[in-house]
C-alpha cells in the first residue's frame, strides 16, 4: 500500500468527535510562543505568526492532517485504557503498536507501513509539545521489529496506466472548457510522471501566487516544469507529442488559451456550465476523481466489477504508467520522477524486463 493510500485510508477513520479531543493538545502552530518578558507587547506578534506559518509549511498538508488524526486516535486510546498521552511512555506506545497490529476490539489490523507512519506521527506530535520520543527504546523497537517480522507484506501497488489506456481515457472527455482542462491534466501528469499535488500546484509564471508549487515555461520543443516537490526543487522536461491529439504541451496550450489564463494557477475550477474559468485552484483530489471517472468511461479492465476497477487506479497510476511504458534508459525515468535511487524507480515499473541482465548466464551457467 502506498504512503498516499495509507494517509487517505487512516486519517478520516481516526478522526475523533469534538468532545474527545485532548484539551492539552495545542492548536496547529501554537508550539511557537513568545518569551514571557515580551509576551503581550505586540512587537513580535507578526513574526510569531509568520514563524507559525513556516512551521506548518515544514510538512505537507496531507501529512499534517494525518499526524493530527494519529494524535487524536492515540489520545483516545490512552483514555480508554485509563492512562494519559503525556508525557510519553515507551511502554504504553509499545502496547499501542501491539493493539494496532493485533487489535483486541472490532477495529481491523493495520498494515506494517501504516503502523510505522502512526509512530512517526506520534514522534512528530511529541516534538511539537516539547517532548522527545526515543523510538530506539526497547519497548518500542523490539515490538515494532516483531510486528514487521510477523505481519510484513509486499506493498499493494496501484495499476499502471498504459499508453493505450491514457489515449482511451482522454478520448472520453468532451471538448468544452472543462474537457480541455481535464485532458491537459491527464496528458501532462502522464508525460511528466507527476504527483497529483504537483499537477495542481503549478502556476503560469514564477512567484505568481504564495501557494505555488512550481511554474511552467512553454518552448518550441516542449514545456519545462520547475517543481518544488517532495524531494526538493527539480525540473521536468515534457517534449511535444507525435500529434496534437496526444500532445500534452498542445493540450496545455489549448486550455490556457481558451480559459484565458496568463497569470496564477494553471489548473482552476470552471463555472457550473463549464464555460468560464474561475480563480480558485483545483484540489489534488480532482486528479484522483478524474482518473477513476475516465477509467470507468473508457472501459479499462472492464472484466472486473466496478468497485474493483476503481480500487486499482489512483493518482499514482500516472507516475507508474510513465515508469512502466517509457522505453528509455532507466536513469532518464528516475530523473523525470525525481527519485533519489534507481530502486525506488523500479518499484514503479510494473512491466519492466526483469531479466534484461542475466547474471546466471554471466556467471557461466
Amino acid at each position: 500500500m502506498t504512503t498516499e493510500d495509507e494517509k487517505s485510508r487512516s486519517a478520516p477513520n481516526d478522526a475523533m468527535k469534538g468532545d474527545e479531543r485532548d484539551e492539552r493538545a495545542p492548536p496547529s502552530g501554537a508550539a511557537i510562543a513568545l518569551p514571557s518578558h515580551v509576551a503581550g507587547s505586540g512587537t513580535l506578534d507578526r513574526l510569531v505568526e509568520n514563524a507559525r506559518n513556516y512551521a506548518r509549511a515544514s510538512t505537507a498538508e496531507n501529512t499534517n492532517k494525518a499526524y493530527a488524526a494519529d494524535w487524536k486516535h492515540f489520545s483516545r486510546w490512552c483514555r480508554l485504557k485509563g492512562t494519559e498521552p503525556l508525557p510519553p511512555s515507551a511502554e504504553m506506545i509499545g502496547l499501542y503498536l501491539t493493539d494496532l497490529a493485533a487489535p483486541t476490539g472490532p477495529s481491523p489490523a493495520l498494515s506494517v507501513s501504516t503502523i510505522e507512519r502512526r509512530l512517526s506521527g506520534l514522534a512528530w506530535n511529541y516534538a511539537q509539545r516539547g517532548f522527545a520520543l526515543n523510538r530506539k527504546d526497547r519497548h518500542i523497537a523490539t515490538v515494532l521489529a516483531g510486528i514487521k517480522r510477523k505481519h510484513a507484506r509486499p506493498p499493494v501497488q496501484k495499476e499502471a496506466i498504459t499508453p493505450e489506456d491514457i489515449l482511451a481515457m482522454v478520448a472520453t472527455l468532451p471538448y468544452d472548457l472543462r474537457g480541455l482542462r481535464d485532458r491537459a491534466i491527464l496528458l501532462l501528469g502522464y508525460a511528466g510522471g507527476l504527483r497529483r499535488s504537483e499537477i495542481v500546484s503549478l502556476d503560469v509564471g514564477k512567484d505568481d501566487t504564495p501557494d505555488s508549487g512550481g511554474w511552467i515555461e512553454v518552448l518550441d520543443d516542449g514545456a519545462v516544469l520547475t517543481l518544488n516537490a517532495k524531494t526538493g526543487w527539480r525540473e521536468v522536461e515534457i517534449g511535444r507529442g507525435s500529434s496534437d491529439q496526444t500532445c500534452p504541451v498542445h493540450a496545455l496550450e489549448q486550455w490556457l488559451h481558451f480559459a484565458k489564463i496568463d497569470f496564477g494557477p494553471v489548473f482552476v475550477r470552471t463555472s457550473r456550465d463549464g464555460k468560464k474559468a474561475l480563480e480558485a485552484r483545483l484540489s489534488d483530489k480532482h486528479v484522483a476523481r478524474l482518473i477513476k471517472q475516465t477509467v470507468l468511461a473508457a472501459g479499462i479492465r472492464a472484466e472486473l466489477p466496478e468497485k474493483d476497477r476503481l480500487a486499482l487506479f489512483s493518482g499514482h497510476s500516472l507516475r507508474a504508467g510513465l515508469a512502466s511504458s517509457a522505453e528509455v534508459d532507466e536513469r532518464y525515468v528516475q530523473k523525470q520522477l525525481g527519485h533519489a535511487s534507481a530502486e525506488m524507480t523500479r518499484r514503479y515499473q510494473r512491466r519492466r524486463d526483469r531479466f534484461r541482465v542475466n547474471l546466471t548466464k554471466a556467471a557461466g551457467l
